[in-house]
């Protein structure tokens, strides 16, 4: 059944992968056609949200790899890096739309408005198409809704450019094509920040963002049985998978319950908080100390006693 859903999201990600190669290569022709340093600006953001896509279907592809002696998480790093590489690329684009914008301001170029308007009806067109195509999974798999909201982010701009395309089809203020660019540029700077954040974050194995410590320490102290806890390390192997690893101190009366133990707090981390790679220690400082071991620990001695009486 899963391989099943694996293969309809696969899929779907190959659709709006298409769609949104589509948007590109036209916002890229049209810009250069139109002298709309706008839908240049535009197609840049669009390439931002089709690597994202590439990346959300390579996360996808790199689950079904199997781990190997040398390799025990696989290869769902290399998304990572991918991200890493991708989001300081972006970052640059963004800067030089930003210094393009700005001579603009100073001497705006003719635009032509019609066919630039019609472009970006059509990349708002394919932008809305793979949204669609994607929202049945975004309600309930992260990695879909990430790549779903950067698809309507980009029909946002898309519609931004409509706007100022019909603005400039009845006035002929081409410094609005400047104004735009500047915009897109500031958003495509945003959006690459937080991909080189998050992928450094993940790098430096940082505890995952919107997760917090202190919570999952104090939901797995509630579990009964579990005394307290220690060396709790919380970590992304990649955008979708975290790892923990901890210390627990289990409650004498609970010594001989560990592995039921063990399976609820695996359960607690996973449904409540999605981590699925975990190494838990389960340790009984004061189990020595229980009725049992002290009913063993006074026979030994009185065996010993009589031994050496013989």
């Amino acid at each position: 059944m899963s391989q099943q859903i694996d293969s309809r999201l696969t899929a779907r990600f190959k659709i709006a992968i298409a769609l949104t190669a589509v948007t590109l290569a036209a916002e890229v022709a049209g810009g250069i056609w139109t002298n709309s340093l706008a839908l240049l600006s535009d197609a840049a953001h669009v390439f931002l949200d089709l690597f994202a896509l590439v990346l959300s279907l390579a996360a996808v592809q790199l689950a079904r790899l199997p781990t190997s002696e040398r390799h025990t998480f696989g290869f769902h790093r290399s998304e990572v890096f991918a991200s890493f590489i991708n989001g300081s690329t972006v970052f640059l684009m963004g800067l030089g739309i930003l210094y393009e914008a700005w001579g603009r301001f100073g001497e705006p170029q003719p635009v032509k408005s019609g066919p630039m308007l019609l472009i970006a009806v059509i990349g708002l067109v394919m932008n809305l198409l793979a949204a669609k195509t994607l929202h049945s999974h975004a309600h309930h798999d992260l990695n879909v809704k990430s790549a779903f909201l950067h698809v309507l982010g980009d029909a946002a701009a898309s519609v931004g450019v409509i706007i100022g395309g019909i603005i400039m089809y009845y006035t002929s203020w081409f410094v609005l094509d400047a104004l735009l660019s500047a915009a897109i540029g500031l958003l495509i700077l945003a959006g690459a920040g937080r991909v080189l954040r998050d992928s450094v974050h993940i790098l430096m194995e940082g505890s995952p963002r919107g997760l917090e410590t202190a919570m999952v320490a104090a939901a797995v102290r509630s579990v009964a049985g579990v005394h307290d806890l220690h060396h709790l390390n919380i970590w992304s192997v990649c955008s979708h998978i975290t790892a923990l690893s901890v210390h627990v101190e289990v409650e004498p009366g609970f010594a001989g319950q560990r592995s039921d133990l063990l399976h609820q707090i695996e359960h607690l981390l996973v449904h409540q908080f999605h981590i699925t790679h975990t190494t838990i220690q389960l340790e009984c400082n004061d189990c020595n100390g229980g009725p049992l071991i002290k009913a063993l620990q006074h026979q030994e001695r009185q065996e010993a006693c009589c031994g050496h009486e013989h």
